[in-house]
């Protein structure tokens, strides 16, 4: 990870990730996704962005290098739960590691939190 990466940039790279993962149905709406059809709110935007900051969190860790980031998601009813999260918490460990995390070989010090918020 390099230090030009904002906390906005690394939760896009990761809802990316997670949204990609088999048994996931989505990343867990925030308020301003649950208002926009009634309000407005999300007129003339693009939500993917939206989403993913509301889903996944990511938060820089104070004295040392790395992150920590907590993913809600909501499953596909059929999978288990533990076998996703499993599978999410590697992706977001592989999407941290790869080229588009930082340089080639530079893996980003992570701890990865995976909550799943409901079933669908």
């Amino acid at each position: 990870m390099t230090e030009q990466q904002t906390p906005r940039a690394l939760a896009d790279l990761v809802a990316a990730a997670v949204l990609a993962t088999r048994g996931v149905a989505f990343l867990r709406p925030g308020l301003a996704e649950l208002l926009r059809s009634s309000v407005g709110l999300g007129a003339g935007r693009g939500t993917a962005g939206a989403a993913g900051a509301s889903g996944v969190r990511v938060q820089r860790r104070k004295g040392s290098p790395g992150v920590d980031i907590e993913v809600y998601v909501v499953l596909c009813r059929g999978h288990r739960a533990l076998d996703v999260t499993r599978a999410v918490r590697s992706a977001v460990v592989e999407a941290l590691a790869g080229p588009t995390a930082g340089e080639p070989g530079e893996a980003t010090p992570a701890q990865v939190r995976v909550t799943v918020t409901g079933v669908v």
